[in-house]
């Protein structure tokens, strides 16, 4: 599948994978900042933000895709990023595609199987009338009875777009994340990757636990995992500073 993209800057390239119900747009301001060093590339993934649906998801096509885009644009050597369902995106390439590779970094998921945990995300989904709402407001107080956090809320909210006038609409196939979540949640294959692999977890998520580990550099045998305090699963989000001194040290050296 053809998936959409944007660029920023020049040099290196660097493909940056967002996580579930997301898109590249989450990412534009560390991109603005990373476009400095290098040439930034934003993904958007099948099912998500401008590229195209597909009642098929799983990370093997999600890699494909990535792989046709890379092949269009004759990447190589280049480094390969992604956050939570982006990260096991990347480790699935990296597995299948290293040689194309200089560096991975994975932001705050693991190799393993999760078990669901997004049941309030997918309710405060499901509670948005949108063919009756008219202002993204209406949609906010829906969620609200659902999901408590105000960051969730507005990152979700970042998907409703104004299909026509008076008609908003979900970026993301809702319909199709939700019955495909158990190959969301599914475990990474353990495969050995040789290439320098970064592993940015936060320090109040539970998504990388210390047991996680092991597994980890067993798979990924040139890796280390630094913490971040005081951040969450949206690390990048929440230590923004603190995110991009890390990432930097490890990709400019």
């Amino acid at each position: 599948m053809k998936i959409h993209y944007r660029e920023l800057g020049e040099g290196k390239p660097l493909v940056i994978l967002h996580g579930l119900f997301g898109y590249s747009d989450n990412w534009q301001t560390h991109a603005k900042k990373l476009a400095d060093y290098y040439r930034v590339i934003l993904v958007d993934l099948r099912n998500h933000g401008h590229s195209d649906w597909s009642d098929e998801n799983s990370y093997e096509l999600m890699a494909a895709d990535v792989f046709e885009l890379c092949r269009d644009l004759q990447l190589h050597n280049f480094i390969l990023l992604g956050h939570s369902m982006g990260g096991k995106v990347a480790m699935h390439f990296a597995q299948e595609h290293e040689n194309l590779l200089e560096k991975l970094v994975i932001v705050d998921i693991g190799m393993k199987e999760y078990p669901m945990h997004h049941e309030h995300i997918l309710a405060g989904i499901h509670s948005v009338d949108l063919p009756n709402i008219k202002a993204r407001s209406e949609a906010e107080a829906q969620m609200s009875a659902h999901i408590d956090s105000e960051g969730v809320k507005q990152f979700l909210l970042k998907n409703l777009y104004w299909k026509e006038k008076g008609m908003l609409a979900w970026r993301m196939n809702v319909d199709v994340l939700e019955k495909t979540m158990p190959n969301i949640l599914a475990a990474v294959p353990s495969k050995v990757v040789t290439i320098p692999t970064l592993f940015i977890r936060g320090e109040l998520s539970n998504y990388i636990l210390d047991e996680d580990i092991p597994a980890i550099e067993d798979a990924f045998i040139d890796s280390e995992v630094v913490t971040i305090a005081d951040a969450g699963h949206w690390v990048h989000a929440e230590a923004p500073a603190e995110f991009l001194e890390t990432l930097l040290a490890f990709c400019l050296r």
